[in-house]
Formats: C-alpha cells, sequence, structure tokens
C-alpha cells in the first residue's frame, strides 16, 4: 500500500526513523519488499534521476507497482531523491509519487528558498509532501558531486528561518555523513551537537539524514578478495541511527550499502563459475542477500516490527 511520507513520519517521529533505499530495478525491488516484510518494517521507495534514465521512468513505476500487488502487506512511500526543479515538476504532476525533494543547497540561501518555495506551492496542490535540503554534504552519488572542502553542516538558526520561508515538510540536514562508499577517515562520529539544536528550535518537524550508508567492512573485505579495489572507505556507524532518530531524524537514506551487496555477489559468483554467463543466478542470490540486509537496517533504525502499529494508524 502506497501512502504519503507525512503519514510515515507522524507515526515515526521521536521513535524511529524509516529506511529510504533506492532502486534502479527488478532485483532491487524484490529483495527491498522482502526484507521489509520479512522484518515488518514501513519504508520508502527512493527513485533518483539517474533511476528514472537507467530504462525508463515508466518501466520502474511499473515495478512498483507490481511489488505493490506481490506484496500486498507492505506499507511503503515512493519519494524523488536529489531531485531539480524540472524533475520535481514532473514527478508532481505523474500522479505517482508520495513525495518529492528537492535539492537546490548548492545555491545561495535565498535562491534555496525561491526554488523550494516553487515547488513546495506545486507539490501541496496536488497532496504531495516536499523534502528540501540545507547544508552540503560531501562526497559523490551519481551527478552530484560536492568536494569535501565545500562541505558544510547546517546552520540550526538558518534551518529554522529556511522551514518557516518555504513551507517544506521536511529537511535533510548535513550533519557530518557523506555520499558514497568513501565517507570517512579514521573514527568521524555524526555532529549530535548540531542535530540538537536545530531539534530544540523545530520540535516536531520531521529531518532527514543523507549519504547514512554505514560502507560494512566486511563486504568491502569480500568484494576486494573477488577482485575488487575499493579502499579507504567508512561510512556511519549503524549504532548512531536510532540515537539520531530520538532527535528527530525520521528518514534516514541508504544507497550505497546496497550497491555494495550487489557486487559482492556479482564478483564471487562470476568469480567462481567463470564460465557461467546466465544472470539469473547471481540474480536470485542477490535478492535474498539484499533481503536480509533491509532487515538488518530495518532492526538498526528502529522500524522493524512496527508494520502492524502503523497499519492500525493509517
Amino acid at each position: 500500500m502506497i501512502v504519503t511520507t507525512a503519514q510515515l513520519f507522524k507515526h515515526a517521529y521521536g521513535k524511529y526513523a524509516v529506511g529510504a533505499y533506492n532502486i534502479n530495478n527488478a532485483e532491487q525491488a524484490m529483495g527491498l519488499f522482502k526484507g521489509c516484510i520479512d522484518s515488518k518494517a514501513p519504508f520508502i521507495i527512493q527513485i533518483s534521476k539517474g533511476a528514472r534514465k537507467y530504462t525508463d521512468k515508466k518501466m520502474l513505476e511499473a515495478i512498483i507497482r507490481a511489488a505493490d500487488e506481490i506484496f500486498p502487506e507492505a506499507i511503503f512511500a515512493v519519494h524523488l531523491d536529489h531531485g531539480d526543479e524540472e524533475t520535481c515538476y514532473d514527478c508532481i504532476n505523474s500522479g505517482f509519487y508520495s513525495s518529492v525533494m528537492i535539492d537546490a543547497s548548492h545555491d545561495p540561501f535565498e535562491e534555496n528558498v525561491a526554488i523550494t518555495k516553487r515547488v513546495v506551492e506545486a507539490a501541496h496542490a496536488k497532496g504531495l509532501s516536499v523534502e528540501a535540503e540545507l547544508g552540503m554534504l560531501g562526497g559523490v552519488e551519481e551527478d552530484i558531486v560536492v568536494e569535501e572542502g565545500n562541505a558544510c553542516l547546517t546552520d540550526p538558526a538558518e534551518a529554522e528561518e529556511f522551514v518557516k520561508l518555504t513551507g517544506c515538510d521536511s529537511l535533510a540536514c548535513a550533519i557530518g555523513t557523506s555520499h558514497g562508499a568513501f565517507k570517512f577517515k579514521g573514527k568521524q562520529s555524526l555532529h549530535f551537537d548540531v542535530l540538537e539544536k536545530i531539534k530544540s528550535r523545530m520540535e516536531g518537524f520531521p529531518l532527514v539524514m543523507h549519504g547514512s550508508s554505514s560502507v560494512p567492512q566486511d563486504e568491502v573485505a569480500r568484494i576486494n578478495a573477488a577482485g575488487g579495489t575499493i579502499q579507504d572507505s567508512m561510512g556511519v556507524d549503524v549504532n548512531e541511527y536510532l540515537p539520531a532518530a530520538k532527535l528527530g531524524v525520521t528518514k534516514i537514506n541508504i544507497d550505497t550499502d546496497g550497491r555494495l551487496v550487489w557486487t559482492r555477489v556479482h564478483r564471487e559468483f562470476f568469480k567462481d563459475n567463470s564460465s557461467a554467463f546466465d544472470f539469473r543466478p547471481p540474480g536470485k542470490i542477490f535478492i535474498e542477500e539484499y533481503a536480509k540486509f533491509i532487515a538488518s537496517r530495518n532492526e538498526l533504525l528502529g522500524s522493524a516490527g512496527q508494520l502492524e502499529d502503523l497499519r492500525a494508524s493509517l
């Protein structure tokens, strides 16, 4: 059942975070739905600009509609991840999405406000929610590249002003995470001090954490053992997910980790089966492995076991 992100956030706020997972194909969709049903967790499907172009946006939407029929007990929202203004309008007018994200965080504050406000007005007219971003995360995610020297944490006072000026429904904050596999070096942690200040100014307002993959070291080691060369990669400490949720983070984005699971499964399969050419056997393995990974992340987010209580509240 497709619901709005606002409905998910209302139930989750202060208790747990809803996992927001990017998908690009049928195998990811099947693994995601299976993992969330197994862990009895609501979730958010994220579709990026890149995913919409990978095959065709209609193909991806059809996959999601089919999964909704295959797994009728699932409760989830469909969200545009990191959209520009044009893509936001296209998704708003499609009638398929629960919410859109307008990412104008690379623009000056005033321009970010103006762009976000226009998208909010268009989305609210159709009953959709809008996620915006303030502050810039370092790293790489598809066509988004921010050099670490240009990354900056969200200013709590600016966050409060931004929400008042734009009317956005949730805010992605820069609190120390970054996009891609190469996130942290050493033992860098989330800036809970910044998060606490934002929450104190905006009690009850849903916050979003981007770039939150943990980059599991066992996955990296297995990829490298099977011929990969991923080095110096660190991610977010998974034990910080729930403390962040208690401080108002209701949506946590996890994308890179899923790609690592895909890479590990396929590298190992074809390394061990060098004469194989059928993509379906590793695809089946990936679906099961991704489902297990999703279920494990939902446990850490606190969303596991929340499905029936959410259903009763809708």
